[in-house]
């Protein structure tokens, strides 16, 4: 009797635990980020500060930076260590372009010319305004420059007055009133 109760108690025991497998396993199925790794973007810390894609995540007047970054598929390589400087155009900034503008690169189709665009607000390294010299040129990831003048104790990228600038744990956000166009 008992080695009877033994043998129905394990097989309870089995059923129970393959039936938790095939939840598990269902589950995955119909969301197979459940199981896929994540990238830099994806990692939770609840200790550090932001980081530059965290940051604008958090800022209401970069709306739609946030949405074009998502679309361009670079929300992990800013995620990333760095060090990078952003130059941040507001939502203001990409209401100053022709209508349809932003409609019109955020579709599928437009995706590398948006990537090159977001590029060219991007360096590889710290660039603070302290720092920065009237004249000066930066190469940008896209790789074409952006130029640095000095006015009346104001610094502008490409003429675009940086309006304000956040260190983040990955770099620096520059925020500027115009997007910036490579030419």
């Amino acid at each position: 009797m008992k080695k009877s109760v033994k043998i129905l108690v394990l097989a309870s025991l089995l059923a129970v635990f393959g039936c938790k497998e095939s939840e598990k396993s269902a589950q995955s199925a119909e969301d197979p980020s459940a199981t896929e790794s994540v990238g830099q973007s994806g990692v939770v810390d609840e200790v550090s500060n932001p980081n530059i894609v965290q940051t604008a995540v958090g800022s209401k007047e970069h709306s739609t930076l946030v949405t074009a970054v998502k679309a361009a598929g670079l929300v992990d390589a800013l995620s990333n260590a760095g060090p990078f400087t952003v130059f941040a155009p507001t939502n203001a900034a990409f209401d100053k372009l022709p209508a349809g503008t932003v409609e019109g690169l955020l579709k599928p189709e437009k995706k590398d010319e948006l990537k090159s665009i977001l590029e060219y607000h991007t360096y590889v390294g710290v660039l603070k305004t302290d720092y920065m010299q009237d004249g000066q040129e930066f190469e940008m990831v896209n790789p074409k420059k952006v130029k640095i003048t000095k006015k009346d104790g104001k610094t502008y990228v490409n003429g675009s007055e940086i309006i304000a600038s956040i260190e983040t744990s990955n770099g620096i956000i520059h925020v500027i009133g115009d997007v910036l166009l490579p030419k």
